[in-house]
């Protein structure tokens, strides 16, 4: 029997409605000294972001519209939904979520946008295109977790992640991904090119989605843990097309 590990560490998640979602574990603890903290933000909340949007004319506003976070929300974690809220209708659409994701040093990718709300959505809501505040909350702290296994392997403090680096971080999450597979992943992004590639953090993100999810998706098939398993053509189709089509 193949061993258990090869499909990674088994942690919850927060979706509502998808199977467990691939959030990251949090990064290990480093034996050396910790990487200087990152300006990204995401674990360490960034201590500026935009005001939230001013209450619209008439009193409409989040005065009407109740928008209702975990408890232990960090205040800037709402502030930052808040003030990509424009609308202030208590959610977010693809869009709008792109503008909370991104700062000044990086730009989250419509592309891994659309992925994230699809993982992390909840597919019953009567809404399923906009994200509301319990579902950002999640999909914030999970980036966090992302973020603390991106700078501990980006090494070279390059701000990419070459085929080496993404070899040893989607290891550390128990997923021994073989050589010809990185250079696929590595060439998605590079336009076509395995060679001399690099992820940015977004597409770092969304590499290690991809991989842990359909994962999980595959282990419901392999129930014995043995490294393969069957599958209707419809089957197959149902389980990948969610994740490469954006």
């Amino acid at each position: 029997m193949a061993d258990y590990n090869r499909y990674g560490h088994s942690y919850g998640g927060g979706y509502s409605g998808h199977t467990p979602p691939p959030s990251a574990p949090p990064a290990p603890v480093p034996t050396t000294s910790a990487p200087p903290p990152s300006s990204y933000g995401y674990g360490g909340y960034p201590s500026a972001y935009p005001p939230p949007p001013p209450q619209a004319a008439g009193g409409f506003g989040y005065g009407f519209v109740p928008v209702a976070f975990p408890p232990g929300t960090h205040p800037d974690v709402e502030r930052a939904f808040r003030a990509a809220d424009r609308d202030c209708s208590g959610a977010i659409d693809e869009h709008e979520l792109q503008g909370a994701l991104s700062t000044a040093y990086h730009r989250f990718s419509i592309r891994t946008v659309r992925l994230l709300m699809f993982l992390f959505n909840d597919p019953a809501s009567s809404s399923p295109s906009r994200m509301g505040p319990a579902q950002f909350v999640t999909l914030w702290n999970c980036l966090g977790q992302w973020r603390g296994i991106f700078d501990r392997y980006d090494r070279d403090r390059s701000g990419k992640i070459d085929s080496r680096e993404l070899t040893e971080a989607l290891r550390s999450l128990g997923y021994a991904v073989p050589p010809s597979v990185i250079e696929l992943l590595i060439a998605n992004y590079n336009n076509g090119v395995p060679r001399n590639g690099a992820l940015d953090f977004d597409n770092f993100v969304e590499c290690g989605m991809i991989v842990k999810g359909l994962t999980e998706k595959f282990k419901e098939k392999d129930t014995r843990y043995t490294g393969s398993a069957t599958l209707t053509y419809d089957g197959f189709l149902s389980m990948v097309i969610p994740f490469i089509v954006p």
